[in-house]
């Protein structure tokens, strides 16, 4: 396995150097101290993986990753780093990074990460992996309404119409007299700033509504 260290701290890459030196089948093919160098050291030598700091200078990490996963889609990213807020974390995956592990992890446990993350697999240190799996088995958070200034009759009424109903068939459908249809439709179009109901149909399938109805043309 081939293996660029991508780190600003030089201590830092000669530990892992001496460390990975020691593991049979592991080769340390060059280093970076930022970003930068990290990209264009990966294009050159297409290595296996890049062990990617978070914080340099100049690019950071996270946008060294996701560059080196567009140039270079064949190397996988493994972040050791000191940060673990859940900010820092969920941008380096989300840019690519197969893996997580904060610096202070055992050196079996980088050997053990280094192994699954160029096999494929996704890797996280301990406290890491927990947040991460809270993080997407939570609920997504509820869709915004459109025109937040319409009443919900409002929004239903301005939905039906972008369908292509009439006033009469708005009313048919909602149980209501065309003369209250009309009423609200008064309302909408003021609220939404439109002149007529040409325009509040264009504005309201611009917004989503009037969306996969029967009456509505195509």
């Amino acid at each position: 396995m081939r293996i660029l260290l991508a780190d600003d701290h030089p201590v830092v890459r000669s530990g892992l150097r001496a460390l990975l030196g020691t593991i049979e089948g592991f080769e340390v093919v060059g280093e970076a101290a930022d970003g930068e160098a990290a990209v264009r050291e990966t294009q050159l030598l297409r290595p296996d993986l890049v062990l990617m700091d978070v914080r340099m200078p100049g690019l950071g990490g996270v946008d060294a990753t996701r560059r080196i996963r567009a140039v270079a889609p064949d190397t996988a990213v493994l972040v050791l780093t000191m940060y673990d807020d859940d900010a820092t974390v969920l941008t380096a995956m989300q840019a690519g990074a197969r893996g997580y592990l904060l610096k202070g992890a055992e050196q079996d446990e980088i050997v053990g990460a280094i192994r699954a993350v160029v096999m494929g697999q996704a890797i996280f240190g301990p406290g890491i992996a927990g947040r991460v799996l809270d993080y997407f088995a939570a609920p997504p958070a509820p869709t915004a309404q459109p025109f937040p200034q319409l009443t919900a009759r409002e929004r239903e009424i301005l939905d039906l119409l972008a369908s292509g109903l009439r006033t009469a068939a708005i009313a048919q459908r909602m149980c209501l007299s065309p003369k209250t249809v009309s009423n609200h439709l008064t309302n909408v179009f003021a609220k939404l700033e439109v002149a007529d109901r040409t325009e509040a149909i264009l504005q309201a399938r611009e917004g989503g509504l009037g969306q996969d109805r029967p009456g509505r043309a195509r």
